[in-house]
């Protein structure tokens, strides 16, 4: 279990990181989310105790990490940066060896992960090679390969397409089974909700959300209604609680309430003559949620 109490980092007279706290059981996937400069990667770095922080705990399986827990920890920063000269396979033993491995551990393992992530090229090609995805899928392979009790993933997702965006959330989830801690940044909400068992939001290095997806969009309300019936959209402004309301070009009317309980309103009307392909009530969307959290004023 990874435990972060009351963590505090000033720069000068910037607080990058201002009295965060959560926890993440093994075998469970917490998202750091938060705009550019929200204190993600500092909260990274004072967690790998890459910087210190001014006052706060950082405590792994109930101790302070020491050199010997680094083979256990995977970590990708979010600059990258291999060896262009180097071969695939030279490159994944050396990084895996200093994480404690041995070049007969790792070995056999190495046709594996460039299949798992459909890596496009042999293990003897120079990194300098590959695609710019492809190279980013060997540094995450250099990222897993030890199979890391912890793994810290800043922005693993940026620059992959949805297809290898897929593998490598595939990637963290079999991790996650064999009772990795795993904690990744990202600003694809999709991402977050699709995998993460908790979400921290950070705003200007405070903590503006901290739970289970679920929950925090539960407690937003169910403000979103979708709609397939004979209502058209003025019939569906004139209800009292209803804010916004657009037909899409699948012809779904979209819905915003100011007052979830309007729901029912539209219910029974949509439903008066009987029978309706759709009527769906769901909280906002987390990438909603994001930017109202983002945009509201700091205090």
């Amino acid at each position: 279990m990874l435990e972060v109490k009351n963590l505090v980092k000033t720069f000068g007279d910037y607080t990058a990181v201002d009295d965060i706290s959560f926890e993440i059981p093994d075998g469970k996937i917490l998202g750091l989310i938060g705009q550019n400069g929200a204190g993600k990667t500092t909260t990274f770095r004072l967690i790998l105790d890459f910087l210190s922080q001014d006052s706060g705990i950082v405590r792994w399986n109930g101790h302070q990490l020491s050199g010997k827990d680094y083979n256990d920890i995977g970590y990708l920063p979010e600059e990258r940066g291999l060896y262009p000269k180097i071969s695939i396979q030279e490159q994944l033993i050396y990084f895996a060896e200093l994480r404690g491995k041995t070049k007969k551990e790792i070995e056999p393992k190495i046709d594996e992960w460039m299949d798992k992530f459909k890596v496009k090229g042999k293990k003897t090609d120079k990194v300098k090679s590959l695609s710019k995805g492809n190279q980013q899928k060997v540094q995450l392979i250099a990222t897993l390969i030890h199979e890391p009790k912890l793994v810290i993933l800043d922005e693993p997702f940026s620059g992959l397409d949805p297809v290898n965006a897929e593998l490598l959330k595939d990637g963290i989830l079999a991790l996650k089974e064999k009772g990795s801690c795993v904690i990744f940044s990202s600003h694809n909400m999709d991402n977050v909700e699709k995998i993460c068992d908790h979400l921290v939001m950070l705003r200007s290095g405070k903590m503006v959300l901290n739970g289970k997806v679920h929950d925090i969009r539960e407690s937003f309300g169910r403000t979103k209604v979708f709609l397939e019936s004979p209502l058209n959209v003025d019939e569906v402004m004139a209800i009292d609680g209803v804010k916004n309301a657009f037909k899409r070009e699948d012809g779904v009317v979209e819905v915003t309430l100011n007052d979830p309980n309007a729901g029912q309103e539209i219910f029974a009307r949509a439903t008066q003559f009987g029978y309706i392909p759709m009527f769906n009530q769901q909280p906002p969307t987390l990438e909603e949620i994001f930017k109202m959290k983002a945009g509201e004023p700091n205090e």
